[in-house]
C-alpha cells in the first residue's frame, strides 16, 4: 500500500518538478534604434534555479556581433566595456538593465522597432544555449513595458 501511495505521488508531482528549468530567462528587452544604427542593447533578468553557472556568451540574428558587455564609471566617465562571462549564483537572480551589465549588439541588420520581437540565445558554462524572445520598447525606455 505504501509504494502504491509513493507511485500516486511520484506520478503527481514529477511533472511539476521536471518543467523547473535551471536557469530562466525572464522579461527580455530592447530599446527601438534609429533607422541606420549600428548597435543597440538586450537587458533581462536570468534566474538561476540550481548550480552556480556562468553566462559566457550570446548571439542574435538582428546583429553580427552580440557581447555581454557592463557600464563602468572611471573618473566621472561613463564607459561600457566586455566581459567574458557573468557568473550566476545558485537560487538567486541577475539583472540585465541600462548602465550596468547588458548584452552589446553591434552590427545591426536591421532596426529595432517598438513593439517587434526578435530571438536572442545565451550560452551558459552548464545549462547551455537557451534561447529567449527580446520585445522592443520605445527609444529611451528604462524596462519591460514602459
Amino acid at each position: 500500500m505504501r509504494n502504491l501511495v509513493l507511485a500516486a505521488v511520484l506520478s503527481v508531482a514529477a511533472p511539476a518538478l521536471a518543467q523547473t528549468q535551471p536557469i530562466e530567462v525572464q522579461a527580455a528587452w530592447a530599446r527601438a534604434t534609429a533607422a541606420g544604427a549600428k548597435a543597440g542593447g538586450v537587458f533581462l533578468t536570468v534566474k538561476d534555479n540550481g548550480a552556480p553557472d556562468r553566462l559566457v556568451s550570446a548571439s542574435t540574428p538582428v546583429a553580427s556581433v552580440a557581447e555581454l558587455h557592463e557600464t563602468v564609471n572611471e573618473k566621472g566617465i561613463m564607459h561600457m566595456r566586455p566581459v567574458q562571462a557573468l557568473p550566476v549564483a545558485a537560487g538567486q537572480s541577475v539583472v540585465l538593465k541600462p548602465g550596468g551589465y547588458h548584452i552589446m549588439l553591434m552590427g545591426l541588420k536591421q532596426q529595432l522597432k517598438d513593439g517587434e520581437t526578435f530571438p536572442v540565445t545565451l550560452n551558459f558554462e552548464k545549462a547551455g544555449p537557451i534561447t529567449a524572445t527580446v520585445t522592443v520598447e520605445k527609444a529611451g525606455a528604462m524596462g519591460p513595458g514602459m
